[in-house]
């Protein structure tokens, strides 16, 4: 018993000091990462029947964003002119908000009003959701979504039971819009992240399939995610948007700075890539004078991985001036590489890689993406 004490307190010291030493050598938030899934990420197997009861989309309180109420989704850019009243404009957006369940127990989020992840979800609605105000009636769904750390599981299993469960709430409110809100209207499918994950399975599932929806769809802006161009491919009539006023298409980008033009991210390979700056698919460096503008993010996203999902009500202030001609932009191997932003107050944190703009997919480009939707709408409507 002693021997086999010593061989343990050896192997704990060995694992310390290469800990140290990886610490020291700038892994720290990668380390952190590893040991919070470790200890934290919720218990295995995923049982559904621990799940929150599944949200009734015929109650507004399971709505993020409803056209008939004043919300965080109808925030204009200062300076910007607003467009159509909400409820009055002739195209809705369907909007399938990002991961914002980042602690808790369990594997689906527990739909909690009074809670960080709620906070977080005004959060989106703010700086995401906003960016379709100016041709939209904006629709958005609270939904079970998946936790964060089904991205970090080995077992392959828990993320596809998960995301597939998270999905069902999803498809269910989209046939909710559909049957009671749309009335026929076109409409825009927009996403992010692990929105944009069941986004693409609304568009392969029910989209693609029926001529009468993708009739109506100006497209979808399925942003943030790792969309590949297989997954388009195996849609039958949906190709990659190429143009600024292309209808029934995809677009999509996963943004990095360009210090990481020249690594590879072998994750993202085969990556479906949209220039917001000029529309073209894999399209080629845009200059600054291209940018449309992007808005500072305001409020607080909460980040935190431990500890209890307990609200911390917060005021989301107004948004901010549009910041134009910040970032040239160019498509390179499935990914959208941008100009360095180190020092511009809009990086925010990615435990992943400090070259991964991921969180700031939508902010960076949020006058591009509420003028080409405008555009959008209008050429579908003429």
């Amino acid at each position: 018993m002693k021997i086999l004490a010593k061989v343990l307190v050896g192997i704990v010291l060995l694992a310390t000091i290469a800990g140290g030493g990886l610490y020291l050598a700038g892994y720290g938030p990668q380390m952190r990462l590893f040991w919070i899934v470790l200890w934290h990420s919720p218990a295995k197997p995923f049982d559904p029947s621990q799940a929150a009861p599944a949200p009734d989309y015929a109650d507004a309180a399971n709505w993020a964003a409803l056209p008939q109420r004043e919300g965080l989704e109808d925030r204009m850019p200062a300076g910007v002119s607003a467009g159509y009243p909400q409820g009055e404009a002739p195209v809705d957006v369907f909007f399938v908000h990002p991961t914002g369940y980042l602690i808790g127990n369990s594997w689906t989020s527990t739909l909690d009003p009074d809670s960080k992840t709620e906070e977080n979800t005004r959060w989106m609605m703010a700086n995401q959701a906003s960016a379709y105000n100016g041709c939209c009636n904006v629709y958005a769904p609270r939904y079970r979504e998946a936790n964060v750390f089904v991205y970090v599981q080995r077992d392959k299993s828990i993320p596809e039971q998960v995301l597939d469960f998270a999905y069902q709430d999803v498809e269910r409110a989209f046939k909710h819009f559909l049957a009671e809100f749309s009335q026929g209207r076109p409409f825009i499918i927009a996403s992010h992240s692990q929105g944009t994950h069941h986004a693409m399975r609304l568009l392969s599932e029910l989209v693609d399939p029926s001529a009468e929806l993708r009739n109506r769809m100006v497209s979808a802006y399925v942003i943030g995610g790792r969309v590949n161009q297989a997954a388009v491919d195996s849609m039958e009539h949906i190709p990659v948007c190429d143009s600024a006023d292309q209808a029934g298409c995809v677009i999509h980008w996963d943004t990095f700075s360009e210090a990481a033009i020249d690594h590879e991210f072998p994750d993202y390979a085969g990556g479906v890539c949209v220039n917001p700056l000029s529309w073209r698919a894999n399209g080629d460096r845009a200059g600054k004078e291209k940018h449309a503008g992007g808005l500072l993010p305001v409020g607080v996203y909460y980040k935190d991985l431990v500890g209890e999902d307990v609200a911390e009500p917060i005021t989301i202030p107004p948004l901010g001036e549009p910041v134009r001609n910040l970032v040239e932009a160019e498509c390179r191997n499935g990914l959208l590489f941008v100009t360095d932003l180190k020092g511009t107050g809009f990086v925010m944190s990615d435990l992943l890689s400090p070259y991964r703009y991921h969180s700031i997919d939508y902010p960076l480009f949020h006058m591009d993406i509420r003028e080409n939707a405008i555009q959008r709408v209008k050429a579908f409507i003429e």
